[in-house]
């Protein structure tokens, strides 16, 4: 029986299931819910709970006292210091099925479709080396970990390459080995820390904004290409030797580029990136597409899983070459390029300037004629001006951010009533609600989970929107 001890405490609470952001979910006597980070189903866990809202609180475990039967060791020494492959602890199946339910949940729950018609969930071939891109971040704060911090030896809180530690935007795990991004990666980030080290560099202090090596970002692609981009606070000669020592020390590395950036945040966006030694990008296939990546590219960061994804959102559009399509949210034209071939044409609208014009050369490379891509908000220009220079939709795309779509593009498209619309969401959670404001005109045919981030409780969703 689960029941709260000295206010915060929590004993023997039953986890029934896996809710949101991949928490445990448990209630107390009183039928109030709790959140509980790290706990899966059939655990029964002593917690703590560290913040409350009004409706639930979210605790972290203080003791397994008995384990769920689905209980595994984690294969990472790193598993819950950094925050990332949250789900390491569970077996792969049961990560499958935890995010069928929570697509399955969110859209009998938010988006109040009846017998939700969910086809099985597709996994990944490769549950680990299966990221294209990390960012690691240099910093002078290193974490320790609990046996660090409960020891009595004195230790050096300095020079950490690695990730975030969850909740403290100013700690940084020191990675030894990364599960997620197949090498050179490792190599690379052991390489530039033992440079870094070696001729006294300065790792990042985020609180007083100083210090030189601020994050060192990875990109590798499926054909061996491997970009590195290194984030310097201020342009410094020993420091952009780093970059020559690492084509030196590790010939895979195909572009060299670096970007000094003085802002308070680590985001390189918007920032010039010089291109130092090597190609100015990679090269990536998906299918039968190629596409062209540039330092500041967005690219899905899963190729494998993105090719299921892409051809998963072509089965559903069901292009037969003489549909008009319009693809919003189109990103760098992924999407839009992938379909082009079976279409008569396509056209793509993304927010980021950046991104069209990685759309269009994705285009040229692809020898797409029939794609046309503008810059701006979906919400102002899908509008009718557009639609009578192009033609009325036969099938639309959207793709949109975790945040879904505006109640704007929701009004055009019950004006529309295009015949099909594909809805492939990173957020079941508002891809529900969305597809709720929808259901006046549209109603689910289907809909498909993909898994792209193992170890996850990420998950996207191709959803296929028919007409009533």
């Amino acid at each position: 029986m689960a029941r709260r001890r000295k206010n915060r405490s929590i004993s023997n609470l039953s986890i029934e299931k896996v809710a949101a952001e991949g928490k445990g979910l448990g209630r107390l006597d009183s039928g109030k819910v709790v959140f509980v980070d790290y706990a899966l189903p059939g655990d029964v866990v002593n917690a703590f709970i560290y913040k409350r809202k009004k409706d639930v609180s979210i605790a972290r475990i203080n003791e397994v006292v008995e384990a769920s039967p689905d209980r595994i060791d984690p294969f990472c020494s790193h598993f819950q210091a950094c925050g990332g492959c949250r789900w390491q602890h569970a077996p792969y199946a049961k990560q499958l099925e935890y995010k069928q339910n929570i697509v399955r949940e969110a859209f009998e729950r938010i988006g109040k479709v009846k017998d939700v018609a969910l086809n099985p969930i597709v996994g990944a071939d490769n549950i680990q080396y299966y990221r294209n891109k990390l960012e690691f971040t240099f910093s002078n704060k290193r974490w320790l970990t609990t046996e660090e911090a409960q020891s009595d030896e004195v230790f050096d809180m300095e020079h950490a390459l690695g990730f975030h530690v969850p909740t403290f935007f100013d700690k940084i795990v020191d990675i030894d080995h990364c599960y997620l991004q197949p090498e050179p990666s490792n190599a690379i980030r052991l390489v530039a820390k033992a440079y870094a080290l070696e001729h006294d560099l300065a790792f990042y202090d985020i609180r007083n904004n100083q210090g030189l090596l601020r994050t060192l970002i990875i990109r590798t692609a499926s054909n061996g290409e491997v970009m590195v981009i290194l984030n310097l606070f201020e342009k410094n000669d020993i420091a952009l030797g780093l970059l020559d020592h690492l084509a030196e020390q590790i010939p895979a590395i195909t572009s060299l580029n670096y970007v000094v950036n003085n802002r308070m945040n680590n985001s390189i966006q918007g920032l010039e990136i010089t291109h130092y030694k090597g190609q100015d990008h990679i090269v990536e296939t998906i299918g039968h597409c190629q596409f062209r990546i540039a330092p500041a590219s967005f690219f899905q960061t899963n190729t494998q899983q993105a090719t299921k994804l892409y051809e998963l959102t072509a089965e559903y559009a069901a292009l037969t070459g003489n549909e008009i399509v319009y693809d919003l949210f189109t990103g760098t034209g992924t999407i839009a390029n992938f379909v082009a071939k079976d279409a008569q044409k396509v056209v793509g609208i993304e927010i980021v300037e950046a991104a069209i014009e990685d759309a269009k050369k994705n285009t040229a490379l692809n020898e797409n004629d029939n794609c046309f891509f503008y810059a701006g908000k979906v919400e102002e220009l899908f509008d009718d001006e557009l639609l009578q220079e192009y033609g009325a939709p036969d099938v639309i795309i959207l793709d949109p951010p975790r945040a879904g779509i505006h109640k704007d593009v929701v009004a055009q498209l019950l004006k529309l009533k295009c015949p099909k619309i594909v809805y492939v969401s990173c957020n079941p959670a508002t891809q529900a609600r969305d597809v709720d404001m929808l259901s006046e005109v549209y109603q689910v045919e289907k809909m498909q989970p993909v898994d792209m981030f193992p170890h996850t409780y990420h998950v996207e969703n191709v959803a296929l929107l028919t007409l009533r």
